[in-house]
């Protein structure tokens, strides 16, 4: 899952990056509407987070921009001011959901989660691989039945390689899709993660699902080798 965060607080911004990142999901962060609005309609995402109060361009401004162009990604959208006029403005103008700020960290995760549910009903409920299956509304993934724990970060590089049906997935699209955009860290950290995900859902269960295409990335195998 990939979120774009539009907030100029910057103490906001830090904390729900923070706790998506924590949750094994990529955000890039944008801090005015010009930026976001840019970044929106550049990039694919499951889902924005956008504040109504922003410089350059208010949020009002940035969905209005976005649906206009025919991006409907799901939006939801943060603001101090509360009150059915405000949230009915919104909602008119292409919004999906509201929360009013002070807020808690799990309202919102639950509610992009759900967001990202009803905006992508072509997604499968369960991404499987031979026997391998990742089940995303509980962030499980199982082989053979046998429960397998990952860290958000092998979750991310996992579910990204099975929703690519198996096709191969770059180096740099894991990067920026499970890592973010803007990461400029050693690229070879997706092989060191693949090395991971290799010793816990393909070595202990004799298989060989994650392949490496030399010269172009990996890809799930469709038939367990």
């Amino acid at each position: 899952m990939k979120i774009l965060v539009v907030e100029d607080e910057h103490a906001i911004a830090d904390a729900v990056r923070r706790g998506l990142e924590g949750e094994g999901i990529a955000v890039d962060v944008m801090r005015d509407g010009v930026d976001g609005l840019w970044a929106a309609t550049e990039n694919a995402y499951d889902a924005l987070v956008l504040d109504l109060m922003l410089p350059g361009l208010s949020g009002r401004d940035v969905l209005v921009g976005l649906r206009e162009r025919g991006i409907w990604t799901p939006v939801l959208v943060l603001t101090a001011r509360d009150g059915d006029a405000v949230q009915v403005g919104m909602f008119d103008r292409g919004a999906d959901d509201f929360l009013a700020k002070p807020f808690s960290f799990e309202v919102l995760l639950a509610r992009l989660r759900a967001l990202v549910r009803r905006g992508a009903p072509e997604r499968p409920v369960v991404l499987s691989a031979g026997d391998l299956r990742l089940e995303p509304a509980r962030r499980r993934v199982t082989r053979g039945g046998t429960e397998i724990a990952l860290t958000p970060r092998e979750y991310g590089v996992l579910e990204l390689l099975l929703r690519r049906g198996g096709d191969v997935v770059t180096k740099s699209e894991i990067l920026s899709n499970v890592w973010d955009s803007a990461y400029e860290g050693d690229p070879n950290v997706v092989e060191v993660y693949v090395s991971y995900l290799r010793r816990k859902v393909d070595a202990p269960f004799g298989r060989r699902s994650i392949l490496t295409v030399r010269g172009q990335g990996y890809r799930i195998a469709g038939d367990d080798t």
